[in-house]
């Protein structure tokens, strides 16, 4: 089947009126993404500096194709081997070739893409099938793992392009049970990298996340870009009482281009959202001080540690928080995202909450503005899995 190479990488491309989507053959990363047409249309996610640099090698194989959102199992770093197990960064969904099972558009203006890809080091195969529905601003999203029995980390490694300009976006969550700041160094100096933020420290408010100094004791993590020159990593886990059945979600305001981004999930199969700040922090090869992004990653598993910390007992297990999905090889799990991005009036400052209907959202602002859009969020609820 035919692909189109965008920014080096084979892509398989589905589209229709309203959303037209990227994915490439390498890895399954989706993007370039665009959501509606014209002077209106928005294009929110990062795409990795190197890409048409041409180089041969890379440090983790995760970094050939590195762009927009992908699919992580197990998710995280995996530098440490588990029963026998070592993967490679993020896994091999997110390093491998994917094989095309189908591309259609329907009479009805819906259209899917359907990836296959056959995992190895733990036997398995994954079929990854992205939606689009008419008129609907939105990404439907579902991977469905069939064997590859076991405990996992797994989930979406959602990242955004961000602007230069500090404090653009601004950063808001559907209702959070526990917050916590990456345990152990993230940004590591002796290979040139730096973070801002302490290490391990449990917060209640993204406007004061602690602080690796002393002045400011704490810094605000709700309106980004800030603190150019670090790299940071930490995780909010949903409370799922408050939500009472609803899909969790994160959004990401563009005050400057009045745009929202934002994700919708189901807590109770990927309770955490690790939030990674590249904000030019790491400077060896291939980053090179340039990279500006934001990771807003909707996981099970323990920060960006991989298999095996996510496995074993750690801080987040410890407080009753899943960290590794127990998959079966006889029932089949699927890992559902709505993943979307509209327009919104001048005015609308931040998401404060989302209203749920039937086939419709509702964003509403700390300003009083909402928006509506056309959205059936029922999609990402309901899956077959046991917690690890």
């Amino acid at each position: 089947m035919s692909t189109t190479t965008i920014h080096s990488q084979p892509c398989y491309v589905v589209e229709n009126d309203t959303v037209s989507v990227a994915v490439t053959r390498l890895g399954g990363h989706m993007a370039p993404v665009t959501f509606g047409k014209g002077d209106s249309a928005i294009s929110p996610y990062f795409i990795s500096p190197w890409q048409d640099e041409g180089h041969a090698e890379m440090p983790a194989a995760v970094l050939a194709p590195l762009r927009g959102d992908f699919f992580c199992m197990p998710f995280g770093g995996n530098a440490a081997a588990w029963n026998g197990e070592q993967h490679p960064v993020h896994g091999e969904v997110a390093t491998e070739s994917w094989s095309l099972e189908a591309n259609e558009v329907s009479a009805d203006g819906s259209a899917r893409l359907v990836l296959s890809l056959a995992t190895q080091i733990r036997s398995g195969r994954v079929t990854k099938e992205i939606s689009l529905r008419r008129g609907h601003p939105a990404v439907y999203i579902c991977h469905r793992i069939e064997g590859f029995a076991g405990p996992t980390p797994l989930g979406h490694h959602a990242t955004l392009a961000m602007p230069d300009e500090d404090g653009v976006f601004a950063i808001s969550t559907s209702p959070v049970r526990l917050a916590m700041t990456n345990p152990g160094v993230f940004g590591d100096p002796a290979v040139g990298e730096y973070q801002s933020l302490a290490a391990g420290e449990a917060f209640t408010d993204l406007t004061q996340v602690p602080s690796q100094f002393k002045s400011p004791a704490t810094v605000d993590c709700s309106r980004l870009p800030a603190r150019r020159g670090y790299t940071d990593l930490f995780a909010l886990v949903a409370d799922t009482d408050a939500l009472a059945g609803q899909p969790a979600w994160t959004a990401a305001v563009n005050t400057r281009e009045h745009w929202v981004w934002f994700s919708l999930r189901d807590p109770s199969l990927l309770p955490t959202t690790a939030f990674w700040l590249g904000n030019r922090g790491r400077h060896s090869f291939p980053w090179n001080g340039r990279n500006q992004c934001l990771g807003l990653e909707d996981i099970c598993g323990y920060f960006a540690d991989g298999l095996a910390a996510s496995v074993e007992p750690n801080c987040l297990s410890d407080q009753g928080i899943t960290t590794a999905v127990n998959l079966s090889a006889e029932q089949p799990t699927e890992v559902r995202s709505i993943q979307a991005a509209v327009a919104v009036p001048a005015g609308f400052d931040r998401v404060d909450r989302i209203e749920f209907e039937s086939d419709a959202v509702t964003l509403h602002a700390d300003s009083g503005e909402t928006v509506s859009l056309a959205i059936t969020a029922s999609f990402v609820l309901g899956h077959n899995a046991a917690s690890a």
